[in-house]
Protein backbone atom coordinates (compact mmCIF):
# COMPACT_ATOMS: atom_id res chain seq x y z
CA UNK A 1 0.00 0.00 0.00
CA UNK A 2 2.71 2.56 -0.28
CA UNK A 3 2.08 5.55 -2.03
CA UNK A 4 2.98 8.45 -4.26
CA UNK A 5 1.18 11.64 -3.47
CA UNK A 6 1.74 15.00 -1.33
CA UNK A 7 1.11 13.45 2.21
CA UNK A 8 3.67 10.74 0.81
CA UNK A 9 6.26 10.32 4.48
CA UNK A 10 3.73 11.57 6.50
CA UNK A 11 3.00 8.73 9.21
CA UNK A 12 -0.93 9.18 10.97
CA UNK A 13 -2.12 7.73 13.62
CA UNK A 14 -5.78 7.44 13.58
CA UNK A 15 -8.04 6.59 16.60
CA UNK A 16 -11.23 7.53 14.99
CA UNK A 17 -14.47 5.69 14.74
CA UNK A 18 -17.74 5.89 12.33
CA UNK A 19 -17.53 8.45 9.37
CA UNK A 20 -16.21 11.93 10.08
CA UNK A 21 -12.64 11.14 11.04
CA UNK A 22 -12.27 8.04 9.28
CA UNK A 23 -13.43 10.40 6.26
CA UNK A 24 -10.44 12.35 6.85
CA UNK A 25 -7.88 9.99 6.85
CA UNK A 26 -9.27 7.77 3.93
CA UNK A 27 -7.92 11.07 1.94
CA UNK A 28 -4.66 11.17 3.66
CA UNK A 29 -4.41 7.84 2.89
CA UNK A 30 -5.23 7.90 -0.70
CA UNK A 31 -3.00 11.26 -1.06
CA UNK A 32 -0.37 9.38 0.25
CA UNK A 33 0.10 9.57 4.36
CA UNK A 34 0.80 6.29 6.15
CA UNK A 35 -2.50 5.81 7.90
CA UNK A 36 -2.16 3.31 10.90
CA UNK A 37 -6.05 3.26 12.26
CA UNK A 38 -6.69 2.07 16.29
CA UNK A 39 -8.83 -0.01 16.92
CA UNK A 40 -10.74 -1.55 19.87
CA UNK A 41 -11.23 -5.37 19.97
CA UNK A 42 -14.38 -5.20 19.10
CA UNK A 43 -13.43 -2.74 16.32
CA UNK A 44 -15.07 0.23 14.54
CA UNK A 45 -18.46 0.04 14.52
CA UNK A 46 -19.00 1.00 11.10
CA UNK A 47 -17.34 -2.29 10.10
CA UNK A 48 -20.64 -4.13 10.90
CA UNK A 49 -23.95 -1.55 9.84
CA UNK A 50 -23.75 -2.00 5.84
CA UNK A 51 -23.48 -4.25 2.95
CA UNK A 52 -20.42 -5.95 2.71
CA UNK A 53 -18.51 -9.48 1.47
CA UNK A 54 -18.42 -10.73 4.75
CA UNK A 55 -18.81 -9.69 8.50
CA UNK A 56 -16.76 -6.86 9.28
CA UNK A 57 -16.45 -5.41 6.07
CA UNK A 58 -19.31 -3.24 5.12
CA UNK A 59 -19.79 -1.04 2.45
CA UNK A 60 -19.30 2.25 4.67
CA UNK A 61 -16.50 0.97 6.33
CA UNK A 62 -14.50 -0.43 3.15
CA UNK A 63 -14.62 2.83 1.79
CA UNK A 64 -13.54 5.33 4.04
CA UNK A 65 -11.20 2.98 5.49
CA UNK A 66 -9.23 1.76 2.15
CA UNK A 67 -5.62 2.14 2.19
CA UNK A 68 -5.20 1.45 5.92
CA UNK A 69 -3.59 -0.33 8.71
CA UNK A 70 -5.33 -1.43 11.03
CA UNK A 71 -3.86 -2.32 14.43
CA UNK A 72 -6.12 -3.83 17.43
CA UNK A 73 -4.92 -2.01 20.65
CA UNK A 74 -6.91 -2.10 23.86
CA UNK A 75 -5.99 1.05 25.52
CA UNK A 76 -7.45 0.02 28.84
CA UNK A 77 -4.37 -1.60 29.40
CA UNK A 78 -1.01 -0.87 30.35
CA UNK A 79 0.48 -2.82 26.97
CA UNK A 80 -2.38 -1.51 25.03
CA UNK A 81 -1.71 2.18 26.00
CA UNK A 82 1.97 1.71 26.12
CA UNK A 83 2.13 0.27 22.25
CA UNK A 84 0.32 3.45 21.35
CA UNK A 85 2.63 5.86 23.57
CA UNK A 86 5.41 4.42 21.34
CA UNK A 87 3.10 4.93 18.24
CA UNK A 88 2.97 8.33 18.46
CA UNK A 89 6.51 9.20 19.53
CA UNK A 90 6.79 8.40 15.97
CA UNK A 91 4.08 10.05 14.37
CA UNK A 92 3.44 13.17 12.31
CA UNK A 93 -0.22 13.31 13.27
CA UNK A 94 -2.51 11.78 15.61
CA UNK A 95 -6.34 12.37 15.09
CA UNK A 96 -9.01 10.87 17.25
CA UNK A 97 -13.02 11.37 17.87
CA UNK A 98 -13.31 10.64 21.38
CA UNK A 99 -14.80 13.13 23.76
CA UNK A 100 -12.43 15.38 25.50
CA UNK A 101 -12.79 13.78 29.12
CA UNK A 102 -12.62 10.31 27.73
CA UNK A 103 -9.34 10.33 25.69
CA UNK A 104 -7.74 12.52 28.86
CA UNK A 105 -8.70 9.60 31.11
CA UNK A 106 -6.72 6.98 28.94
CA UNK A 107 -3.78 9.55 29.00
CA UNK A 108 -3.54 10.76 25.90
CA UNK A 109 -4.86 14.48 26.06
CA UNK A 110 -2.85 17.16 24.26
CA UNK A 111 -0.23 17.32 26.86
CA UNK A 112 0.94 13.96 27.52
CA UNK A 113 1.01 13.34 23.91
CA UNK A 114 2.97 16.27 23.42
CA UNK A 115 5.74 15.65 26.30
CA UNK A 116 6.38 12.52 23.80
CA UNK A 117 6.51 14.33 20.44
CA UNK A 118 6.60 18.05 20.72
CA UNK A 119 6.11 18.50 16.96
CA UNK A 120 3.28 16.18 16.38
CA UNK A 121 0.19 17.77 14.86
CA UNK A 122 -2.80 16.44 17.43
CA UNK A 123 -6.42 16.76 15.42
CA UNK A 124 -9.72 16.25 18.12
CA UNK A 125 -12.53 15.40 15.96
CA UNK A 126 -15.91 16.81 18.52
CA UNK A 127 -19.50 16.24 17.84
CA UNK A 128 -19.33 20.16 20.00
CA UNK A 129 -16.42 22.12 20.83
CA UNK A 130 -14.95 21.08 24.48
CA UNK A 131 -14.82 25.14 25.42
CA UNK A 132 -18.75 25.74 25.28
CA UNK A 133 -21.50 23.99 27.65
CA UNK A 134 -22.61 21.51 25.37
CA UNK A 135 -18.84 20.00 24.97
CA UNK A 136 -19.95 16.56 26.79
CA UNK A 137 -23.17 15.65 24.79
CA UNK A 138 -23.14 12.69 22.37
CA UNK A 139 -23.29 13.87 18.61
CA UNK A 140 -24.69 11.74 15.74
CA UNK A 141 -25.09 12.91 12.09
CA UNK A 142 -28.60 13.77 12.64
CA UNK A 143 -28.55 15.42 15.98
CA UNK A 144 -26.17 18.28 14.39
CA UNK A 145 -27.96 18.38 11.09
CA UNK A 146 -31.20 19.76 13.58
CA UNK A 147 -28.47 21.86 15.81
CA UNK A 148 -27.24 23.57 12.45
CA UNK A 149 -30.85 24.90 11.04
CA UNK A 150 -30.94 21.67 8.18
CA UNK A 151 -34.23 20.68 8.71
CA UNK A 152 -35.59 23.71 9.42
CA UNK A 153 -34.30 25.01 5.68
CA UNK A 154 -35.95 21.46 4.03
CA UNK A 155 -38.97 22.77 6.32
CA UNK A 156 -39.25 25.88 4.29
CA UNK A 157 -39.07 23.70 0.75
CA UNK A 158 -41.22 20.83 1.76
CA UNK A 159 -43.63 22.21 4.09
CA UNK A 160 -41.86 20.03 7.13
CA UNK A 161 -38.67 19.26 8.37
CA UNK A 162 -36.99 16.84 7.23
CA UNK A 163 -33.00 15.48 7.25
CA UNK A 164 -31.44 15.38 3.89
CA UNK A 165 -30.31 12.57 1.85
CA UNK A 166 -26.68 11.98 2.71
CA UNK A 167 -24.70 12.16 6.66
CA UNK A 168 -23.61 15.76 5.35
CA UNK A 169 -22.69 16.63 8.84
CA UNK A 170 -19.99 13.63 9.14
CA UNK A 171 -18.26 14.65 5.77
CA UNK A 172 -17.98 18.25 5.85
CA UNK A 173 -16.66 17.88 9.29
CA UNK A 174 -14.29 15.53 7.84
CA UNK A 175 -13.64 17.32 5.46
CA UNK A 176 -12.46 20.40 7.72
CA UNK A 177 -10.92 17.87 9.77
CA UNK A 178 -8.60 17.30 6.67
CA UNK A 179 -8.16 21.13 5.68
CA UNK A 180 -7.01 22.00 9.23
CA UNK A 181 -4.90 19.21 10.08
CA UNK A 182 -2.74 19.59 6.74
CA UNK A 183 -2.64 23.48 7.56
CA UNK A 184 -1.31 22.69 10.80
CA UNK A 185 1.83 20.57 9.12
CA UNK A 186 1.91 23.29 6.66
CA UNK A 187 2.67 25.79 9.63
CA UNK A 188 5.03 22.77 10.71
CA UNK A 189 6.88 22.66 7.87
CA UNK A 190 7.88 26.33 7.99
CA UNK A 191 8.23 26.53 11.34
CA UNK A 192 8.58 22.63 13.05
CA UNK A 193 6.38 23.59 15.74
CA UNK A 194 3.62 20.94 16.32
CA UNK A 195 0.31 21.72 17.75
CA UNK A 196 -3.13 21.02 18.58
CA UNK A 197 -6.43 21.37 16.27
CA UNK A 198 -10.58 21.35 17.44
CA UNK A 199 -13.03 20.51 14.79
CA UNK A 200 -16.51 20.15 15.67
CA UNK A 201 -19.08 19.07 13.96
CA UNK A 202 -21.60 21.62 15.11
CA UNK A 203 -19.06 24.47 14.85
CA UNK A 204 -18.37 23.24 11.70
CA UNK A 205 -21.84 22.74 10.14
CA UNK A 206 -23.15 26.22 12.00
CA UNK A 207 -20.21 28.43 9.33
CA UNK A 208 -21.53 25.73 6.60
CA UNK A 209 -25.06 26.53 6.86
CA UNK A 210 -24.45 30.69 7.48
CA UNK A 211 -22.41 30.67 4.06
CA UNK A 212 -24.91 32.07 2.68
CA UNK A 213 -28.31 31.89 4.94
CA UNK A 214 -26.07 34.29 7.42
CA UNK A 215 -27.23 36.94 5.06
CA UNK A 216 -29.45 40.18 6.34
CA UNK A 217 -28.94 38.67 9.83
CA UNK A 218 -25.08 39.32 9.52
CA UNK A 219 -25.49 43.34 10.06
CA UNK A 220 -26.18 45.29 13.03
CA UNK A 221 -28.52 46.08 13.23
CA UNK A 222 -30.03 43.11 11.04
CA UNK A 223 -31.60 43.73 7.67
CA UNK A 224 -33.62 40.52 7.78
CA UNK A 225 -33.49 36.70 8.49
CA UNK A 226 -31.18 34.54 8.68
CA UNK A 227 -32.42 32.83 5.02
CA UNK A 228 -31.26 33.16 1.71
CA UNK A 229 -34.22 32.79 -0.04
CA UNK A 230 -33.41 31.18 -3.51
CA UNK A 231 -31.93 28.49 -1.75
CA UNK A 232 -35.25 27.65 0.38
CA UNK A 233 -37.60 28.45 -2.18
CA UNK A 234 -40.71 26.14 -2.12
CA UNK A 235 -40.32 25.87 -6.20
CA UNK A 236 -37.14 25.80 -6.46
CA UNK A 237 -36.65 22.09 -7.41
CA UNK A 238 -36.16 19.75 -10.55
CA UNK A 239 -38.81 20.72 -13.44
CA UNK A 240 -41.25 18.03 -14.30
CA UNK A 241 -41.09 17.46 -18.26
CA UNK A 242 -42.69 15.75 -20.57
CA UNK A 243 -41.35 12.25 -19.71
CA UNK A 244 -39.19 12.93 -16.39
CA UNK A 245 -37.47 15.46 -14.57
CA UNK A 246 -34.67 18.27 -15.36
CA UNK A 247 -32.19 20.09 -13.28
CA UNK A 248 -31.94 23.48 -15.00
CA UNK A 249 -31.27 26.95 -13.72
CA UNK A 250 -31.46 29.77 -15.86
CA UNK A 251 -29.73 32.16 -13.33
CA UNK A 252 -27.44 35.40 -14.63
CA UNK A 253 -29.10 38.09 -17.32
CA UNK A 254 -27.37 36.66 -20.15
CA UNK A 255 -28.54 32.94 -19.85
CA UNK A 256 -32.33 34.76 -18.87
CA UNK A 257 -32.49 36.64 -22.03
CA UNK A 258 -30.75 34.14 -24.44
CA UNK A 259 -34.13 31.16 -22.59
CA UNK A 260 -36.51 34.03 -23.28
CA UNK A 261 -35.31 34.33 -27.06
CA UNK A 262 -35.52 30.70 -27.38
CA UNK A 263 -38.65 29.36 -25.75
CA UNK A 264 -40.86 32.96 -25.94
CA UNK A 265 -42.86 31.96 -22.45
CA UNK A 266 -45.49 34.00 -22.22
CA UNK A 267 -45.49 35.16 -19.27
CA UNK A 268 -41.64 36.77 -19.62
CA UNK A 269 -42.40 40.20 -19.16
CA UNK A 270 -40.20 43.09 -18.42
CA UNK A 271 -40.63 42.69 -14.60
CA UNK A 272 -38.32 39.60 -15.29
CA UNK A 273 -35.22 40.82 -16.85
CA UNK A 274 -32.60 41.44 -14.48
CA UNK A 275 -31.23 39.46 -11.89
CA UNK A 276 -32.13 41.62 -9.01
CA UNK A 277 -36.12 41.43 -10.10
CA UNK A 278 -36.20 37.79 -10.25
CA UNK A 279 -34.29 37.27 -7.03
CA UNK A 280 -37.27 39.29 -5.23
CA UNK A 281 -39.69 37.20 -6.83
CA UNK A 282 -37.74 34.27 -7.33
CA UNK A 283 -40.23 31.63 -5.72
CA UNK A 284 -42.77 33.06 -8.74
CA UNK A 285 -39.78 32.50 -11.13
CA UNK A 286 -39.65 28.67 -10.58
CA UNK A 287 -43.39 28.22 -10.49
CA UNK A 288 -43.73 29.87 -13.92
CA UNK A 289 -39.95 27.80 -15.09
CA UNK A 290 -41.99 25.14 -14.23
CA UNK A 291 -45.37 25.34 -16.17
CA UNK A 292 -42.62 25.77 -19.21
CA UNK A 293 -40.84 22.58 -18.51
CA UNK A 294 -43.82 20.33 -19.05
CA UNK A 295 -43.88 21.57 -22.53
CA UNK A 296 -41.41 19.36 -23.64
CA UNK A 297 -39.08 15.92 -23.10
CA UNK A 298 -36.11 15.99 -20.88
CA UNK A 299 -34.30 15.05 -24.20
CA UNK A 300 -35.58 18.20 -25.67
CA UNK A 301 -34.74 20.71 -22.91
CA UNK A 302 -31.40 19.37 -22.10
CA UNK A 303 -30.12 19.81 -25.95
CA UNK A 304 -31.40 23.40 -25.93
CA UNK A 305 -30.24 24.72 -23.11
CA UNK A 306 -27.32 23.56 -23.72
CA UNK A 307 -26.92 24.97 -27.07
CA UNK A 308 -27.53 27.75 -25.05
CA UNK A 309 -24.84 27.55 -22.68
CA UNK A 310 -28.06 27.38 -19.70
CA UNK A 311 -26.72 24.56 -16.68
CA UNK A 312 -28.84 22.21 -16.94
CA UNK A 313 -28.48 18.01 -16.06
CA UNK A 314 -30.96 14.84 -15.98
CA UNK A 315 -31.61 14.05 -12.74
CA UNK A 316 -29.67 10.81 -11.82
CA UNK A 317 -29.98 7.63 -9.61
CA UNK A 318 -26.85 6.89 -7.49
CA UNK A 319 -26.41 3.72 -9.35
CA UNK A 320 -26.03 5.65 -12.55
CA UNK A 321 -23.14 7.20 -11.09
CA UNK A 322 -21.03 3.65 -11.59
CA UNK A 323 -22.10 3.57 -15.31
CA UNK A 324 -21.17 7.35 -16.38
CA UNK A 325 -19.42 8.78 -19.37
CA UNK A 326 -17.60 11.77 -17.84
CA UNK A 327 -17.06 9.77 -14.57
CA UNK A 328 -15.04 6.92 -16.20
CA UNK A 329 -13.75 9.00 -19.26
CA UNK A 330 -11.89 11.07 -16.05
CA UNK A 331 -11.06 7.73 -14.76
CA UNK A 332 -12.88 8.21 -11.32
CA UNK A 333 -13.46 4.91 -10.07
CA UNK A 334 -10.61 2.85 -9.34
CA UNK A 335 -10.93 -1.17 -8.96
CA UNK A 336 -8.73 -2.50 -6.06
CA UNK A 337 -7.83 -6.28 -5.61
CA UNK A 338 -8.19 -7.78 -2.32
CA UNK A 339 -8.46 -10.75 -0.22
CA UNK A 340 -12.29 -10.46 0.23
CA UNK A 341 -12.14 -9.88 -3.70
CA UNK A 342 -12.47 -6.76 -6.34
CA UNK A 343 -13.58 -3.32 -5.13
CA UNK A 344 -14.73 -0.31 -7.43
CA UNK A 345 -14.06 2.77 -5.09
CA UNK A 346 -14.96 6.14 -5.93
CA UNK A 347 -11.70 7.56 -6.34
CA UNK A 348 -10.07 11.19 -5.62
CA UNK A 349 -11.85 14.09 -7.11
CA UNK A 350 -8.68 16.22 -6.85
CA UNK A 351 -6.03 15.89 -9.73
CA UNK A 352 -2.73 16.95 -8.85
CA UNK A 353 0.18 17.11 -11.99
CA UNK A 354 3.47 16.23 -10.22
CA UNK A 355 1.96 14.03 -7.26
CA UNK A 356 -1.25 12.84 -7.57
CA UNK A 357 -2.82 10.22 -5.10
CA UNK A 358 -4.75 7.04 -5.89
CA UNK A 359 -7.29 4.95 -4.15
CA UNK A 360 -4.36 3.53 -1.26
CA UNK A 361 -5.48 0.05 -1.22
CA UNK A 362 -8.40 -2.14 -0.17
CA UNK A 363 -9.65 -1.60 3.76
CA UNK A 364 -7.66 -3.76 6.31
CA UNK A 365 -9.61 -6.44 8.05
CA UNK A 366 -9.70 -6.12 11.93
CA UNK A 367 -6.43 -6.05 13.37
CA UNK A 368 -4.64 -7.51 10.34
CA UNK A 369 -1.44 -4.99 10.71
CA UNK A 370 -1.49 -5.23 14.54
CA UNK A 371 1.92 -7.83 14.61
CA UNK A 372 3.51 -6.03 11.78
CA UNK A 373 3.08 -2.63 13.01
CA UNK A 374 4.25 -3.77 16.76
CA UNK A 375 7.19 -5.89 14.94
CA UNK A 376 8.49 -2.81 13.19
CA UNK A 377 8.01 -0.58 16.78
CA UNK A 378 9.64 -3.01 18.78
CA UNK A 379 12.47 -3.81 16.47
CA UNK A 380 15.52 -1.71 17.82
CA UNK A 381 13.56 1.26 15.91
CA UNK A 382 14.38 -0.11 12.83
CA UNK A 383 11.87 1.64 10.36
CA UNK A 384 10.52 3.70 12.91
CA UNK A 385 12.87 6.47 13.47
CA UNK A 386 11.23 8.95 15.38
CA UNK A 387 9.62 11.76 13.13
CA UNK A 388 11.27 14.97 12.58
CA UNK A 389 9.36 18.43 11.53
CA UNK A 390 11.48 19.39 8.61
CA UNK A 391 11.65 19.26 4.97
CA UNK A 392 15.02 16.79 4.76
CA UNK A 393 12.52 14.62 6.82
CA UNK A 394 9.76 14.06 4.67
CA UNK A 395 12.44 13.78 2.13
CA UNK A 396 13.94 11.14 3.72
CA UNK A 397 10.06 9.69 4.82
CA UNK A 398 9.56 9.32 1.50
CA UNK A 399 12.52 6.80 0.19
CA UNK A 400 12.90 4.98 3.68
CA UNK A 401 10.92 1.20 4.55
CA UNK A 402 8.63 1.87 7.35
CA UNK A 403 8.77 -1.71 8.00
CA UNK A 404 12.20 -3.88 8.82
CA UNK A 405 13.25 -6.23 5.96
Amino acid sequence: MRQTGPLTGVRVVDLTAMVMGPYCTQIMADMGADVIKIEPPAGDNTRYISAGPEPGLGGVFVNVNRGKRSVVLDLRTPEGAGALRDLLARADVFIHSMRSRAVADLGFAYAEVAAVNPSIVYTNCYGYGRRGPDADLTAYDDTIQAECGLPFAQEQLTGAPGYVGTIMADKVAGLTALWATVMALFHRERTGDGQEVEVAMFETMAAFMLVEHANGAMFDPPLGPAIYPRAVAPNRKPYRTKDGYISALVYNDKQWAAFVEAVEPSWAGAEFATLTQRAQRIDAVYALLGTTFLERTTKEWLELLRSLDIPAAPVRTLDELFDNAHLDAVGFFETVESEYGSVRFPGMPAWFSRTPGSVAGPAPRLGADTAEVTAALYSNGAGWPATESKTTAYQRHSTEELNPE
